[in-house]
């Protein structure tokens, strides 16, 4: 990357850079910076439209306010690119999202300017709201800047937080960041004045002088007010921010550095909870992304004069896409079936679904504990519900999948994509401990597919049944083994000998069954395909354990509590003894890499099963 394309942004060592330049230069920084988001993503992959869209708020947040002092929370973090690059992380950008290297979202740990470790969303309003009650607290004078999408904020953790910021009366700016709608004919040159006057102290001043001085004449009073709702009117949409005691200030356009710096200057000299809204463009200054944000959301590597193209060679089919035609099918068998998705129909597989059967389709926003008992509400009516939920969202919504499904014992079938290790998202989208949480709850029961034929199946086994079940599959493709074209499932609770070998038995919960079964033949170890975590096969257990010297147990998920805890609980409530190797996914939080390098680095692949049980049982596994 030449350091030639970017001359004003290499002179950016920290965000001081910035205040100290004009607002020209500040304009063509944006610029530079646009170009070299995309230059970088093109060489990485990564998240490409949310981050080009947060441009030139990055820009006008780090000229205006004190960073890292000041602090800014970035809401689910994905759009912070820009952020990293002005502070100090320009030359690592190559590194991003790989073993050792940047992480994709912000990381208290990575830098003094990531104030607030995010990746799951709406957290960011509740996390600067306590930043600013400490800041009060401990006499200092710091703002507290929430930036939140307009998506993260339909989760009800969002608008917990705003109800608390209006009465806490903290020095709290949350910004609502709005892509997803178009700049109306208002927002131009006399909204741009108007949302600056708003913001001003003279206003500001105007109102408490209002309330103040006409409180004791209420007729006088209500009239100001009318006056300021009318005033409003003009420019402002309905709002119910104000209602949450917050001042609240735009729409604005979030591209035009012009509008945002003198607003956020104005902000900054205000006391209590401000709100400013901001219209922002994913994918903006990228005609490819600006046309179709979703597919630029997070693209791998690509030529960006060529834009996204697709594989010489068709990919493997994915887990997601074998769920996604399962659920097609099992729709138009049963009419009953509903599919449920908390804002992710694309990174789900449901974008069929929803063409197919629009009336059956619910995207319920991001709102996980919502979903769950929406889908709870549903079942209880004769429906036959489907969440799709990655694992690490199913954890946002863990009271409901206790209280609202299980203790209720509704059918609900949950199909948990990303389990396991997921790669460059890291360790905040993990799906490492759904086999613990799952596996302790009553009525409940889990699924883990070695492969994608498998997937189908238990999906199918998990429909019909009268009880909650959970379907867990990982990112991407597995083995590869073809899905068959019917709707028929395997026996419920039920697992199977893949290989018959001596001595050891490798018990393997999910896709580790291909690494299992090259392991054993070094190892001349028996393999079963446990295939359910809950309920366990007790009799295949008991059968291979009278006929082995000791057990191995494969998970990719949390050790702790895992399929490898249920074996050995069966094992000592059935009173035998017997040396039991647990494998799989440590008591750390495993960051961002390459998903097989990972594996390898916990030693989950082949070649790390041997050395396990080598180490382990000597000569038991000669």
């Amino acid at each position: 990357m030449s350091t030639n394309s970017f001359p004003l942004l290499q002179t950016v060592n920290d965000p001081a850079d910035l205040r100290r330049m004009s607002r020209a230069q500040l304009k063509e920084l944006a610029e530079e910076l646009r170009a070299f988001v995309l230059d970088s993503v093109s060489k990485t992959g990564g998240h490409l439209s949310s981050n080009l869209g947060t441009v030139e708020l990055t820009v006008a947040l780090h000229a205006v306010f004190d960073t890292p002092r000041d602090r800014l929370v970035w809401d689910v973090g994905h759009q912070t690119y820009p952020h990293k690059i002005l502070t100090g992380r320009r030359d690592r950008m190559p590194s991003l999202r790989q073993l050792g290297g940047l992480s994709g979202f912000p990381q208290r740990t990575e830098s003094e300017y990531d104030t607030f470790g995010t990746a799951h969303s709406s957290t960011s309003i509740s996390a600067a709201l306590g930043m600013a009650m400490a800041a009060r607290q401990r006499g200092e004078d710091r703002r507290a800047v929430a930036i939140i999408g307009d998506g993260a904020m339909t989760a009800g953790m969002a608008f917990e937080a705003l109800n608390n910021a209006g009465v806490a009366d903290a020095n709290l700016l949350v910004i609502l960041n709005d892509n997803d709608m178009s700049i109306s004919p208002p927002v131009g040159a006399l909204n741009r004045y108007l949302a600056q006057l708003m913001s001003g102290q003279f206003y500001a001043a105007a109102k408490n002088v209002g309330k103040t001085v006409l409180g004791p004449v209420p007729p006088l009073l209500e009239l100001a007010k009318r006056f300021e709702q009318q005033a409003k009117g003009m420019v402002v949409p309905a709002t119910l921010f104000e209602k949450f005691g917050f001042n609240y200030i735009g729409p604005i356009d979030g591209h035009d550095l012009d509008s945002l710096i003198p607003t956020l200057e104005n902000i900054k000299g205000l006391k209590g909870p401000q709100f400013l809204h901001v219209v922002t463009r994913k994918g903006q200054g990228y005609k490819l992304a600006e046309a179709d944000p979703v597919a630029y959301h997070g693209p791998g590597k690509f030529d960006p004069s060529v834009g996204l193209t697709k594989p010489a060679t068709p990919p493997k089919q994915t887990f997601t896409q074998v769920f996604g035609q399962w659920l097609c099918d099992m729709a138009a068998q049963d009419e009953r079936l509903v599919g449920i998705t908390p804002a992710m129909r694309e990174g789900s597989g449901m974008v069929e679904f929803e063409k197919r059967f629009p009336g059956r389709y619910y995207d319920v926003g991001i709102a996980e504990q919502h979903a769950v008992t929406f889908a709870a509400g549903m079942a209880c009516e004769g429906v036959k519900p489907v969440v799709a939920i990655y694992s690490t969202f199913l954890q946002r919504a863990y009271d409901q999948l206790i209280h609202d499904v299980a203790l209720q014992n509704l059918p609900v079938v949950f199909a948990l994509d990303r389990a396991g290790l997921v790669g460059a998202d890291g360790a905040t989208h993990a799906g490492a401990y759904d086999i613990p949480f799952v596996r302790c709850i009553p009525n409940m029961s889990m699924a883990c597919p070695a492969d994608e034929r498998e997937c189908r199946q238990l999906l199918s086994t998990a429909f019909v049944q009268d009880h909650p079940v959970a379907v867990r599959y990982p990112r991407g493709s597995g083995a590869g083994i073809e899905p068959l074209p019917g709707l028929e499932g395997l026996p419920f609770g039920k697992g199977e000998v893949r290989r018959t070998g001596r001595r050891i038995a490798i018990l393997a919960f999910g896709t580790l069954l291909y690494p299992a079964l090259q392991a054993a033949e070094t190892l001349d170890a028996t393999v079963a395909n446990m295939r359910w975590a809950k309920p366990l096969d007790t009799a295949l257990l008991l059968q291979i354990a009278a006929t082995h010297d000791a057990l191995v147990t494969v998970e990719e998920g949390a050790v702790m509590g895992g399929a490898g805890s249920a074996v050995c609980e069966a094992l000592n409530a059935a009173g035998i003894q017997k040396p039991v190797l647990q494998l799989g996914l440590p008591d750390v939080f495993i960051e961002h890499g390459d998903p097989a390098k990972l594996l390898a680095l916990q030693g989950l692949d082949a070649e790390g099963i041997v050395r396990s049980v080598t180490a382990r049982f000597g000569p038991l596994g000669e």
